[in-house]
C-alpha cells in the first residue's frame, strides 16, 4: 500500500486500527465518518507523531472518489448506503478490515463464525493456541481488530479470529487454514433482509478454501448440515453432541471423542467442562476440532479445556444474594442465544430481556420458557413486541421497566431463595447502551450494589 491513497470508512475502533495499519505501511489515508459530532481531538489522539490521516466528517464529498485507490469499510456500515454504492460504482475496490488484515498477515488463521457461540469458541481456541505457542493471537470481534496486529505477525503464528457475517461480505480473498461454522439461526435480518442472505454471508468463510483446508461444521444444526453436505472444495470436519460422524468430534458415554481416519482419541469427560449448558459442550467440541486440525496436541487441548472458565457476559456468574444466583448473559443478543441461556439455568428464573430491534421473531424464545421463567422483565424498544408475543403464547407474568437498574431492583424484590436472575436480552444493546459489554458491566454494577 506504500504510496496508495486509501479511504477508510468509519472512525470508530475498526477504522482507527485500519488507518494506523495503513499509515505504518506508507499509505496516504483519509478517514470518513458521517457523524458530525465526532470529537476530532479524541480521534487524532489515537495516532502518534506527525503520521495522522486526514479526517472528513458529515456529508460525503464526491472529490474523494477521484483520489482513492482503495476503500476500507468498517463492518458496522451497511453496504447499501449511497456513499458506499458511489464508491463501488466508481470502480474503487471495497475491502473490509478482515481483507486488509489478510493482505498483511503471515500467520496461520483459524476463522470462526456462526450465529452464536463465536466469542466463547474463539476465546477457547485462543487459550488452546496460547498453551501450544505463547505468541499466538486472538483477533476479530473480540479483543483487538485483526488490523491491529496483522503486519506484526510471523510465519507459522497461530491466530484465532472471530468473524462476523458483515466482515465476510467484504473479504473476497480471506482464506483461513481452518474455518468453522458453529450454527445458523435468523439474526441481523435488519441488515441482510432474509435468512438465506444471512446464511450465504456466513458461508463466505469457506469460499477460498481448498481440499488442503478444513471446515469445522455443526452436524446437529440442520441449516449447517445441509450446506456442509453440498461442499466439495474443502475437507469438512463435523462436530456433534447427538451423533457420531465418521470424521469429527462427538460425545459418547459422557466423554468427548475425536475420530480421525478411524482412529479415536479420547479428549476429556463432559464432567470436567466448567462452562454451563449444552451449547457450551458444542463450543468445546468445535474448539477441539479446530485446534486439532491446526496441529495442536490433544493433551494440550484436554488440559486447556479443563481449566477454561468461560468469557465475560456469556452466562457469567455474578453473585449469590439471599439464596438467589445472578447471571450476566448480555452477549445473548438474539433469541437463539437467549434460549441457550435459559436452558442452562437449573432453577426458577427471573429473566431480563429486550433491547434494540433487529427484526427477529421471539416466538421460540417464549416457548423455551417451559415453566422455568417466573417473571419476564422487559425494557428497550422491543419491549412491546416481546410482551405481545409472550401474551400470544399464554405467558402473562410480564413487567415493563424503564432502565436496567430498575430491572435489577425489580427482580431483587421478586426473587425467592433458590431462584436465578438472568440478564439474557435476546436483543442487541444499541437502543440504550454503547454495546453489549457496557450493558453487561452495568448489570454487574447494579447487582453488586444490591444491599446484603
Amino acid at each position: 500500500m506504500n504510496g496508495k491513497h486509501v479511504l477508510v470508512l468509519g472512525a470508530a475502533r475498526s477504522g482507527i486500527c485500519s488507518a494506523e495499519l495503513l499509515i505504518r505501511n506508507g499509505a496516504e489515508v483519509t478517514v470518513f465518518d458521517q457523524n458530525e459530532k465526532l470529537d476530532r481531538n479524541v480521534f487524532f489522539s489515537h495516532f502518534e507523531g506527525n503520521k495522522k490521516p486526514e479526517l472528513v466528517i458529515g456529508e460525503f464529498p464526491d472529490k474523494l472518489l477521484t483520489v482513492a485507490d482503495l476503500a476500507v469499510i468498517s463492518p458496522g456500515i451497511p453496504l447499501d448506503l449511497p456513499f458506499v454504492e458511489a464508491i463501488v460504482s466508481a470502480g474503487i475496490p471495497l475491502w473490509g478490515e478482515i481483507e486488509l488484515a489478510s493482505y498483511y498477515n503471515k500467520g496461520r488463521i483459524a476463522g470462526i463464525t456462526g450465529t452464536n457461540g463465536k466469542t466463547t469458541t474463539t476465546t477457547l481456541v485462543g487459550e488452546i493456541f496460547k498453551a501450544a505457542a505463547p505468541d499466538s493471537l486472538v483477533v476479530g470481534n473480540i479483543g483487538i481488530p485483526f488490523t491491529g496486529d496483522a503486519d506484526k505477525t510471523h510465519e507459522g503464528q497461530l491466530i484465532s479470529a472471530e468473524i462476523s457475517s458483515f466482515q465476510l461480505q467484504t473479504a473476497p480473498s480471506f482464506h483461513p487454514e481452518v474455518a468453522a461454522l458453529l450454527n445458523l439461526t435468523p439474526d441481523h435480518l435488519n441488515r441482510h433482509g432474509t435468512f438465506e442472505n444471512y446464511a450465504d454471508a456466513k458461508m463466505l468463510i469457506t469460499r477460498n478454501q481448498t481440499r488442503d483446508n478444513y471446515f469445522v461444521m455443526n452436524y446437529d444444526d440442520p441449516e449447517v448440515r445441509v450446506r456442509g453436505e453440498a461442499l466439495s472444495n474443502v475437507h469438512v470436519i463435523w462436530f456433534s453432541r447427538l451423533s457420531e460422524p465418521e470424521d469429527g468430534v462427538f460425545v459418547r458415554g459422557g466423554h468427548i471423542i475425536l475420530r480421525n481416519s478411524k482412529v479415536e482419541i479420547p479428549i476429556l469427560p463432559l464432567a470436567e467442562i466448567q462452562i454451563l449448558g449444552a451449547h457450551n459442550v458444542e463450543n468445546v467440541l468445535a474448539a477441539t476440532a479446530i485446534t486439532y486440525y491446526m496441529g495442536v496436541d490433544p493433551a494440550i487441548i484436554r488440559n486447556t479445556v479443563k481449566n477454561f472458565r468461560g468469557v465475560e457476559h456469556r452466562i457469567e456468574y455474578v453473585r449469590t444474594l439471599h439464596g438467589v444466583n445472578y447471571y450476566n448473559d448480555s452477549k445473548g443478543t438474539n433469541p437463539d442465544a437467549a434460549i441457550k441461556a435459559i436452558q442452562a439455568m437449573q432453577n426458577p428464573t427471573l429473566l431480563i430481556g429486550g433491547g434494540y430491534n433487529k427484526h427477529n421473531s421471539y416466538d421460540e424464545w417464549i416457548d423455551a420458557f417451559g415453566g422455568k421463567v417466573r417473571y419476564l422483565v422487559l425494557l428497550g424498544e422491543t419491549a412491546q413486541a416481546i410482551e405481545d408475543t409472550a401474551i400470544r403464547h399464554g405467558f402473562r407474568d410480564v413487567i415493563r421497566v424503564n432502565s436496567l437498574d430498575e430491572a435489577v431492583r425489580t427482580c431483587y424484590g421478586l426473587a425467592r431463595p433458590g431462584d436465578c436472575v438472568l440478564l439474557s436480552p435476546a436483543c442487541a444493546s444499541w437502543d440504550m447502551f454503547k454495546d453489549f459489554e457496557e450493558r453487561g458491566r452495568l448489570f454487574k454494577e447494579y447487582v453488586n450494589a444490591l444491599e446484603d
